[in-house]
């Protein structure tokens, strides 16, 4: 699986949507995933065959039933290679240094400064 596909099926808000209404409640059959949604029961099934074919979501069939698991190992992927990389100290430094050019433009160099 590439994070391309992940990328793309995160791209659009229905489908985040639908994640985090299986992050809330795991095992939902289509019909609880439409519960409460503006879509209609088509455009649900569209989201969750990209979602599935992002290797975002997982099903398992349960007599009649198609239960939807969320799948975080594609996230976790994400995580680790696009937003773990940046240490926190890196990123606290870099604010602190945009907050002092931004007061040095404005003409406070000393404003919010610590003393």
């Amino acid at each position: 699986m590439t994070l391309d596909l992940a990328f793309r099926a995160l791209a659009d808000a229905n489908r985040r949507d639908l994640l985090d209404r299986l992050y809330a409640r795991n095992g939902q059959t289509l019909g609880e995933l439409c519960e409460g949604i503006e879509m209609s029961r088509q455009a649900v099934t569209k989201h969750l065959a990209i979602l599935e074919e992002a290797n975002l979501v997982a099903t398992v069939r349960r007599g009649r039933e198609k239960l939807h698991y969320l799948n975080p190992v594609p996230i976790a992927e994400i995580a680790d290679r696009w937003i773990r990389k940046f240490e926190r100290t890196e990123i606290d430094g870099l604010i602190g240094l945009k907050k002092s050019l931004e007061r040095k433009r404005n003409g406070n160099p000393d404003e919010g400064k610590d003393k």
